[in-house]
């Protein structure tokens, strides 16, 4: 039976998917097969998804394109704004059924939301409510910038309220000068009540393969089980 992830942020722009291609790195030096999952992607290039093509090539499973991203829209935008331009929408039990589809394919599926963790995805639902229609375990990416404590702990309350478990946090050091680093990052973990799982050094251009080496994969496992 397959084990999932899903991973959210503390904003738009704070590193949830190089955290998720950095866990599926992590997964699979510890020889599990893995796939990646982004559900919704707004905002390509060239007609490429950047979100997705990373997912793909840091999974080990290879497995049919409309399972690893049945949702994707041209602009980068809200979701839910960009599903109705396109005349679509975004239906979470469709996701749910590509979600236990796509579990057949690897050991580990790391899902990687969109934008935060309330940010809608059609009139009604959220985030948060495909999170818990997948009843998956969360890992919360925090870019470590001003602001980051009351974005980090609205956002561990709503994991909390929506009845889902934080699995674990990632500091991601997205500034290269962040004032006060080590206070902020000990408020955040005294307060957030889940393992801190890594910290991400600050890097114009990190690479998801170090990531993986600074994640506490044992940590992760220890608080979903």
């Amino acid at each position: 039976m397959s084990q999932g992830f899903f991973v959210t942020g503390t904003d738009t722009g704070v590193g949830k998917t190089l955290v998720a291609c950095a866990l599926l790195r992590a997964f699979a030096s510890s020889g599990k097969s893995t796939v990646g999952m982004k559900p919704v992607a707004a905002g390509s290039q060239n007609g490429r998804w950047a979100d997705v093509d990373a997912l793909v090539g840091a999974s080990t499973a290879r497995a049919p394109a409309k399972l690893v991203n049945p949702y994707a829209f041209e602009p980068a935008i809200a979701p839910h704004i960009a599903a109705e331009l396109a005349g679509a929408r975004i239906e979470i039990e469709t996701i749910a059924q590509t979600y236990q589809d796509l579990c057949r394919h690897a050991e580990i599926v790391v899902v990687e939301g969109v934008g935060g963790f309330l940010v809608p995805l059609n009139e009604r639902d959220t985030a948060a409510d495909l999170a818990r229609r997948l009843a998956l375990p969360v890992v919360l990416v925090v870019g470590m910038r001003l602001g980051c404590l009351n974005h980090a702990l609205l956002t561990r309350a709503q994991i909390a309220a929506s009845g889902l478990r934080c699995a674990g946090w990632v500091a991601n050091c997205i500034l290269p000068d962040m004032p006060r680093l080590g206070e902020n990052m000990r408020a955040l973990d005294s307060r957030l009540d889940c393992p801190l799982i890594g910290v991400v050094p600050f890097h114009p251009d990190p690479s998801p393969a170090a990531v993986a080496a600074r994640l506490n994969l044992d940590l992760l496992k220890e608080a979903t089980t």
